[in-house]
């Protein structure tokens, strides 16, 4: 039998078991061994093809969609959408095909925006696709080759280089100073040093150097791995199960809109049984009786209701537009509105996503740097005050600057309008300080030439270069950075705060090192040494007698408006949690900055948070402020925790591993900018300027929104249940009806829809991002709401009733009675909706000379129906259509009269339960 025949054989018996190895916990000859590969010949041509046909290409399957009819007939599936089809096969019983094609149109409308929205949302598993297509160098029968990563097996020894694109799930084999960005897998805020040494099992995702992922990318160095996971094996593919998995849930606008419309569906009919049974116990004609219920029915439903919530969210969307905030998904509006917790991503969503040295320790002297990101704005500070370079005491500083300038394989350029950083984080944030001194890499390079490097790697936890510092004397200068141990152990003295040397005190450095690494600060130490002419270096010239230079922290900065964000957000009631595959440490003191967090007993990690049963995971994620190195099945995990106790659920982010979480949250927010692709899909909103700060924007606006469709129900509902009273009580007294069910018709879909749109335009009150969040368990009929529409329901009426009753003891006349009703109705509404809105207040404030936004829509509005009315009334052709007469100027006064006591119960009600 041939070795290949062998390989094949265990290849297969294995296959079946591979997704349960731990192969971090395995050495590089065992993994080799059970992949039945080759350490240096890779797999042969034959054995990869087998291997590509038994286990399919190494790309993501998505879930099969439904069909775009099914989609479409879905969104027929609302209560809301029940009532209008209700109002339409209404109308055409009553044989009114006009009134019943408008009703159908809006029903239509609905549909086909609801439709739209959900098809937006589709490109999930698409993206996540698209974020692991690559290509891959890889060697196969001993010969180097490139090949779609698509083609790539388990088995296949995979060659990386700086800037590759991670193609699968490897186990390192060896590695040369590797360096690996998962941040868009693990939150990771810089680069990754990799080994190849064996993990121990329990050893988290983010902190298996022996590993890399699909879809991360190599920021530094060389590697071969063995893949060990394609497909939907890789942890890739795992978030996109996830993602699938998660529960799309709706808003509680939809949740409370949903669940009014099944109970008015209930009362309506109630009421039509009812009004039916009344009749024929009077005696009268059940074809009478069976009128007289429609009326009721139609006087009941509120059509402009659905259009008024669409068109409301829809200028939401607008206003967040303008305010960086795109919304892909209409009711999403409303929920940031209502939002209790924002667990926000760190790097990149609270930070500068730009490394910034903050913090230097030279000489036995405390520095500070200011500003952020790679510009080189800023100045280095000494006791508040800028440092004199030209004045003595400052060697070591300047000694620990140029080191981290020359020992560096970064640059920074400018383009597109901003620096720019090509190579790591780290060294970038190095480059910037060394530029705020006056340093600048080509001219410190020109004078100090590189003659050699010994690149960095994870097992000495260093790197040097040697220049050439004086040719004369034939004198050169070796520049070290690294980790503190690795550098403290190599030198014996260091410069004094006179630039004297002095015996080094590794104790004092130490401390040192521990109060910048409680600030978050992830620490370099730097070091140097003069020796004699030499070409090249290796490492027995590191061992001893260099010369520490000093200590520079470094973090990923928080954004100041961030800062003021996060304050405003608290400030309104809301909780901001920080979570992140970031260390804990680092974390903990971006949140302190932050004002996220106090103490050390709201940080959690992820191997904590592993190890707690389901009630003490959930009080973790209630009390927590901070959770760190954190999995992507924990993100999910703690947003489902805080939604089971009743919280409404923000959640941003910008990585692979964030888009499980964004998607089960109640809206889910991405970053635009540096965003992945899957991240923008699963959100329900993103951020064009990748700025939290604009997260306190669209919940002002979300809250605005809200409010305004607060009122829309408090200005529409008593319309049609004071339409009801009429109706039923007319019913019950066997009297003739004041209102006949073509006049409904006409005041609900042109009246009431005529002046309700105008209260979508209406600008938020500048307390809104004051007040709390409103509590996610209330009813959308509060308490309060339900008295003033009882209130204002009786008022229409007494409106309605009074004046018919009036009128046609009177003069006899029914069309005159029913046409005086409906304008004193009319009046009554234009009164209301003057009250309830900004209108007025803010044309009082614009006379005054202060700027403030005036809502002329209600204005545009009020002289739109009002045109309606006078033609209703006035114009022959809709006098026969609707059986209605025209008015003298007393008859129209009157009706604007017995309107207009409303603006008194209004300001009486406004005391009590406020709109605005």
């Amino acid at each position: 039998m041939t070795a290949d025949t062998i390989a094949t054989n265990t290849f297969a018996q294995t296959t079946k078991d591979l997704l349960n190895y731990e192969w971090h916990t395995l050495g590089e000859e065992k993994v080799v061994q059970t992949l039945a590969s080759h350490p240096e010949a890779g797999l042969t041509h034959e054995e990869a093809t087998k291997r590509h046909q038994q286990m399919g290409a190494n790309q993501l399957t998505g879930k099969s969609g439904k069909s775009p009819w099914l989609r479409f007939l879905e969104q027929f599936n609302q209560p809301l959408l029940y009532i209008l089809l209700t109002a339409g096969v209404v109308t055409l019983l009553l044989r009114d095909w006009l009134d019943a094609g408008v009703i159908f149109g809006v029903t239509l409308i609905n549909v086909i925006i609801g439709y739209i929205q959900e098809s937006k949302a589709e490109g999930a598993i698409a993206a996540l696709s698209k974020a692991v297509t690559t290509e891959a160098t890889l060697i196969r029968d001993g010969q180097k080759t490139r090949l779609a990563s698509t083609e790539l097996v388990l088995g296949d020894l995979v060659l990386l280089a700086s800037g590759d694109k991670v193609p699968a799930d490897l186990r390192l084999l060896s590695v040369r100073g590797l360096q690996v960005d998962e941040s868009a897998l693990t939150g990771e805020s810089v680069p990754v040093e990799k080994a190849t040494a064996s993990l121990a099992v329990e050893t988290p995702l983010a902190e298996r150097s022996n590993m890399v992922y699909a879809g991360s990318f190599v920021s530094f160095g060389q590697a071969e791995g063995i893949v060990v996971a394609i497909a939907d094996a890789t942890e890739t593919g795992r978030i996109s199960q996830l993602i699938e998995s998660s529960t799309n849930l709706k808003t509680p606008l939809t949740r409370n809109i949903n669940k009014f419309s099944k109970s008015l569906l209930y009362v309506i009919l109630g009421l039509a049984a009812l009004t039916f049974a009344v009749g024929l116990g009077q005696g009268e004609s059940w074809i009478d009786v069976f009128k007289a219920s429609v009326a009721l029915v139609v006087s009941a439903i509120p059509e402009g209701l659905p259009a008024i919530v669409t068109v409301t969210l829809a200028i939401g969307v607008s206003r967040m537009a303008r305010r960086k905030a795109i919304i892909r998904k209409l009711p999403a509006v409303e929920t940031l509105g209502s939002t209790t917790v924002i667990c926000s991503d760190k790097t990149g969503t609270l930070t500068e996503n730009q490394m910034t040295v903050q913090k230097i320790y030279a000489g036995g002297q405390h520095y500070t740097v200011s500003g952020i990101g790679y510009a080189p704005d800023g100045e280095i500070l000494i006791d508040q005050q800028p440092v004199d370079f030209n004045a003595d005491g400052h060697v070591a500083l300047w000694e620990s600057l140029e080191a981290g300038l020359l020992c560096n394989d970064s640059h920074i350029e400018w383009g597109d309008g901003q620096w720019n950083l090509v190579g790591t984080p780290t060294e970038g944030a190095l480059i910037t300080a060394a530029n705020k001194a006056g340093l600048t890499q080509a001219n410190l390079e020109q004078e100090l030439p590189r003659i050699d490097t010994i690149p960095f790697e994870s097992q000495f936890q260093y790197m040097a270069t040697l220049h050439e510092l004086d040719a004369k004397r034939s004198l050169n200068v070796i520049y070290l950075k690294g980790s503190v141990e690795a550098i403290l152990q190599r030198c014996d003295r260091m410069f004094d705060a006179q630039g004297k040397l002095a015996r080094l005190n590794p104790a004092a450095v130490e401390q040192e090192v521990a109060g910048m690494a409680n600030q978050g600060l992830r620490v370099l130490a730097f070091a140097s040494k003069e020796v004699a002419s030499k070409r090249s270096l290796d490492r027995n010239d590191l061992d001893r007698g260099l010369v520490f230079l000093g200590l520079q922290g470094i973090i990923d900065p928080p954004r100041e408006e961030a800062i003021a964000a996060v304050k405003a957000c608290q400030s309104a009631g809301i909780q901001v949690k920080m979570i992140t595959g970031d260390h804990a440490l680092t974390a903990a003191a971006i949140a302190r900055q932050m004002g996220i967090c106090s103490t050390e007993a709201q940080v959690f990690t992820g191997q904590q948070l592993a190890q707690m049963d389901e009630n003490e995971f959930t009080q973790a994620a209630e009390e927590g402020m901070v959770f760190a190195r954190v999995a992507p099945e924990q993100k999910l995990h703690l947003v489902k925790a805080l939604q089971s106790q009743g919280e409404i659920v923000a959640m941003t982010g910008d990585g692979v591993n964030d888009a499980p979480a964004l998607k089960q949250a109640d809206i889910g927010v991405a970053m635009g900018i540096a965003g992945a692709e899957v991240a923008k899909e699963s959100a329900d909103m993103l951020l064009t300027d990748d700025n939290f700060a604009s997260i306190e924007a669209a919940v002002e606006e979300g809250r605005g929104v809200y409010r305004n469709l607060r009122k829309a129900i408090a200005f529409l509902l008593p319309i049609n249940v004071g339409e009801s009273m009429t109706i039923l009580i007319a019913i019950l007294l066997a009297t003739v009806l004041p209102i006949l069910p073509i006049q409904i018709l006409w005041l609900n879909m042109v009246s009431s829809v005529g002046l309700i749109v105008p209260l979508a335009f209406e600008p938020k009150s500048g307390q809104v991002i004051e007040q709390p969040p409103r509590n996610p368990r209330e009813k959308l009929l509060s308490g309060s709401l339900l008295k003033r529409i009882l209130a204002i329901s009786v008022f229409n009426w007494v409106v309605i009733f009074g004046v018919f009753q009036w009128i046609l003891q009177t003069t006899g006349n029914e069309a005159l009675a029913r046409t005086m009703a409906i304008n004193g109705l009319v009046a009554a509404e234009v009164f209301y909706l003057l009250s309830i809105t900004q209108f007025l207040p803010s044309l009082v404030v614009r006379i005054q000379g202060k700027r403030t936004p005036v809502a002329y829509a209600p204005a545009i509005g009020i002289v739109a129906v009002v045109i309606l009315q006078c033609l209703f009334s006035q114009w022959s052709m809709m006098n026969q259509v609707f059986d209605t007469t025209p008015l003298t100027f007393i008859q129209a006064l009157i009706c604007m009269g017995v309107g207009l006591p409303v603006v008194f119960i209004a300001l009486i009600l406004q005391r009590f339960d406020p709109l605005n």
